[in-house]
């Protein structure tokens, strides 16, 4: 009807103008460079192992590779809540990836939800807006307030279910912020078992080089103390299928210094820092390194934007070319990430 048409109408160019484009339809202008909090949870996970407990572009829904498998990927969460969903571009500039938190196993909540609720007309304009100054727009899964191996969800069935959901509302792909902790620290094998299906069922319809899919585990499930595994069994069976890992350095009390950070972790998580993780026989590039944004953001693993860009850049040095992950927008915004890749990979470079 003619007043659906007007209102789809008003919210596409409210949008567009909130991302800093003319509110002109027949613009042909480029895009400028440049709150309810979740009840879903961040992706903020404390494993304890010591205790036995690609770039893609799209356009209408549809994904198409760019770029280098191996180029470095700076990634942002946004879970708190806004009006038009994605923030002008300005404020994201320097990243290459917006993740919208988080489609739950009992559907879409906060950034995620208020997604899916856009018109397929909005979404669609937005999203090509991102693509085209070279950001993905992707949903993020699961987060610290679901449980799905513990819930007994079926991980084939709740796959398909996910994927489809991606593709229905017109993103790049999926991020598995998979944080049951109290499945992995079984040790049994059921949360690695899990994972691997459902992966395997995500990638059934979400085809590689079409659409991203990435994991963000926190560092210690690297670890050999996990005598299942965690994610090196899993990496082990499904790591061709996903595109990386934002690995999660913070919330265990550890990596709150360049040299635990990257290089040598302490004892109470071994051989988990970045280099270590590495060696163990995970593709450098494919692991990017997770931070909080403010210490409001995390219990504990918050490092400054510049002691961060050191950290950085001595990795760099060393060859990885994995990138960055941050949680969350707005309190990082492209003042943060510009600092973070100051040293190392500097944004406009």
């Amino acid at each position: 009807m003619l007043w659906k048409s007007l209102a789809s109408t008003a919210i596409l160019l409210s949008a567009l103008a909130s991302l800093g484009l003319a509110a002109n339809p027949s613009c042909t202008c480029s895009p400028k460079s440049g709150e309810s909090t979740s009840s879903a949870g961040a992706p903020t996970g404390t494993g304890n192992p010591s205790q036995a407990t690609n770039n893609t572009e799209s356009s209408g829904g549809s994904s198409t590779s760019s770029g280098s498998s191996s180029d470095p990927q700076f990634f942002i969460y946004s879970d708190k809540w806004m009006s038009n969903v994605l923030p002008p571009l300005e404020q994201v500039k320097g990243y290459t990836v917006f993740a919208l938190a988080f489609l739950l196993s009992t559907g879409p909540e906060d950034q995620a939800k208020g997604w899916a609720q856009l018109d397929k007309q909005t979404r669609q304009q937005l999203k090509k807006t991102y693509n085209e100054a070279g950001i993905k727009v992707i949903v993020s899964a699961f987060g610290g307030t679901d449980a799905p191996t513990s819930y007994n969800k079926d991980p084939a069935e709740l796959g398909i279910t996910m994927a489809q959901w991606v593709i229905d509302n017109d993103l790049d792909g999926i991020d598995v912020d998979y944080e049951d902790l109290n499945a992995m620290d079984l040790r049994d094998g059921r949360a690695e078992q899990w994972l691997v299906t459902f992966t395997k069922a995500l990638r059934s319809k979400l085809p590689q080089g079409k659409y991203i899919v990435t994991h963000a585990p926190v560092a210690p499930w690297f670890s050999k103390t996990y005598t299942s595994g965690a994610y090196r069994a899993v990496h082990k069976e499904v790591g061709d299928m996903i595109d990386w890992y934002n690995v999660q350095f913070y919330n265990q009390h550890e990596y709150e210094n360049c040299e635990t950070l990257m290089f040598k972790s302490t004892n109470k998580y071994p051989e988990t820092s970045l280099e270590e993780i590495a060696r163990s026989g995970i593709p450098q590039h494919k692991l990017i390194v997770g931070k909080p944004a403010t210490a409001a953001d995390a219990s504990n693993g918050l490092i400054d934007p510049e002691d961060l860009a050191t950290c950085v850049q001595q990795a760099k040095d060393k060859g990885w070319s994995g990138g960055v992950m941050v949680w969350q927008y707005p309190n990082a915004g492209a003042r943060w990430i510009s600092t973070v890749r100051s040293k190392s990979w500097p944004v406009g470079s």
